[in-house]
């Protein structure tokens, strides 16, 4: 018997709690919903489940949300996420086994690669409309929020703009008078050949006191998993990271260097690698979840003949150290985490 990836996420929504308690175990029921921290199973109320509802539809058993991300859909995209699966075919075994069906023994059929895509294409074109309507970062609060994180705007030009009122959608966790627009940087999340699949928001405070005082100022829009926030165009050498800041960090110390920002721990897991790339620098972040994700990615790497090579900060992340040490601070300590060719390369002489 076989199922198409639309079927699987209707069986799944009808056994939406088992699949919680499976996959989001660090989590908890609460009424209608599976409440926890995010897709990494961190504890927590960010991440909601809804467990009874119909089998179809936006309300449907099973459909879920991230409100600190933006990130949603059906528990086979969950599945996906939580298994840190680089291909489809993989969280469609993954599903088939949970729900004792047998295995395929052939790769999905081309209905069932093409089923989830489709799902996913007016999310991918409102990421699009939002870049389009957006403006050029120079000279604009999102350029006065980066300097303030020791960030050189130059490096983040090549890929984020600005909007000055963006919408946002208030959670339970807001204020009841919530603004609904704020300014906000704008990054649009593409593929390895530059299409544009989704795009990542960060609000800002009108007055330029950093982030905007709500309760999830960054979110994330359309097709991620797999994709990132690219910096340069990379051939043979790539470093790849979770946040905008920290890769961006990255950039002051090593402005050539092409980067790319997976957005979150889960999706840094699943980040798809060039194929002519040799060697992967693995922003490290300093919490499990964090280290998980470089260990997961180091290894995919690994088994595509990629050398990687870990990037730290001796405390915190690397925007902490590039702020508490500076930019030349940074450098130095970076220069024995690099391979000694890309020293030469990337780093400023002297």
């Amino acid at each position: 018997m076989t199922s198409t990836a639309a079927d699987l996420a209707r069986r799944l929504g009808a056994r939406a709690e088992a699949v919680c308690r499976r996959y989001l175990s660090r989590g908890c029921r609460e009424g209608r919903y599976w409440l926890v921290g995010d897709v990494d199973n961190t504890p927590g109320r960010s991440l909601y489940v809804r467990l009874v509802g119909p089998e179809d539809g936006p309300g449907a058993a099973g459909r879920w949300r991230d409100a600190a991300t933006g990130q949603h859909g059906d528990l086979l995209d969950l599945m996906g996420l939580v298994c840190r699966h680089g291909r489809l075919g993989d969280t469609l075994d993954e599903a088939r086994a949970f729900l004792a069906l047998p295995a395929l023994p052939l790769s999905p059929s081309p209905q069932d690669r093409l089923s989830r895509p489709r799902s996913r294409t007016s999310a991918e074109r409102a990421a699009r409309r939002l870049v389009a309507m957006a403006d050029p970062l120079s000279g604009t609060l999102g350029e006065t929020y980066l300097r303030a994180r020791a960030l050189d705007p130059l490096v983040a030009a090549k890929a984020l703009r600005f909007h000055p009122r963006c919408f946002y959608r208030p959670v339970r966790a807001d204020h009841p008078d919530v603004a609904t627009a704020w300014p906000a940087l704008i990054a649009p999340v593409t593929d390895l050949a530059g299409r544009q699949t989704g795009a990542h928001r960060t609000w800002l405070d009108p007055q330029g006191r950093g982030k905007a005082p709500i309760a999830t100022p960054r979110r994330a829009m359309g097709a991620l998993a797999g994709h990132g926030v690219r910096f340069g165009t990379p051939q043979d050498v790539l470093a790849a990271g979770e946040g905008l800041e920290t890769i961006l960090s990255l950039g002051v110390v090593a402005p050539d260097l092409p980067l790319v920002a997976a957005l979150s721990s889960a999706h840094l897991a699943a980040l798809l690698l060039p194929p002519s790339l040799r060697r992967l620098y693995i922003v490290v972040d300093p919490d499990p979840a964090g280290r998980a994700a470089a260990i997961a990615l180091a290894q995919r790497a690994g088994e595509a003949g990629i050398q990687t090579r870990d990037l730290t900060a001796p405390q915190g992340d690397l925007n902490d150290g590039l702020r508490r040490l500076g930019a030349r601070g940074l450098t130095v300590g970076l220069v024995s985490q690099l391979a000694p060719e890309d020293v030469d390369r990337f780093l400023p002489k002297g």
